[in-house]
């Protein structure tokens, strides 16, 4: 099997970024940026089965070179590639025997998307409960697209790591 080193985001930063700095520096991985709400829908649309979508996001600038651009009522637009992945590890807050998941705050932004946009996913939830555990009108993701949980009841919040200046090797 062939593995491509690359990484797709919007922002290729971190509290400790050191192991993708010097992968990038030496040319073992390669990045592509893309603005923030174009990588939400890319993502979207993988797991919509759109495989191509058109946005003014970044015409006329480096972001779009290469990629086929159109006009549409006399806008110009980028084509973009839809964004799947064949593992997905995502975090919500409580999840079901079958699956089920449900998030909070700011849980909801990708880790729905890219359930849906993986082969195989795996969530990190604060609690696993019995089927019928949640209410089936809070659940965001059903467990369709859920392979597997993983129960970590006092999850540690990455934001509180980075202030605390932790460093993972």
């Amino acid at each position: 099997m062939l593995f491509r080193s690359k990484m797709i985001c919007s922002f290729p930063r971190s509290a400790d970024a050191r192991a993708f700095t010097e992968r990038y520096e030496n040319g073992t991985i390669e990045l592509e940026l893309v603005p923030q709400g174009t990588l939400a829908e890319r993502i979207r649309a993988g797991g919509a089965g759109i495989p191509a979508f058109y946005t003014p996001a970044s015409v006329g600038t480096q972001l779009a070179e290469g990629k086929p651009e159109a006009e549409f009522e006399g806008k110009r637009y980028v084509q973009e590639r839809w964004l799947k992945a064949d593992f997905a590890l995502i975090k919500a807050d409580l999840g079901d025997a079958y699956g089920n998941l449900t998030y909070r705050m700011a849980g909801r932004n990708f880790n729905p998307i890219m359930a849906m946009a993986a082969a195989h996913t795996v969530a990190q939830v604060r609690k696993i409960l019995p089927p019928g555990g949640i209410d089936p009108e809070t659940i965001i993701t059903p467990g369709i697209f859920i392979d597997g949980l993983i129960e970590v009841p006092d999850p540690a919040q990455e934001e509180a790591l980075n202030r605390a200046g932790a460093r993972f090797p």
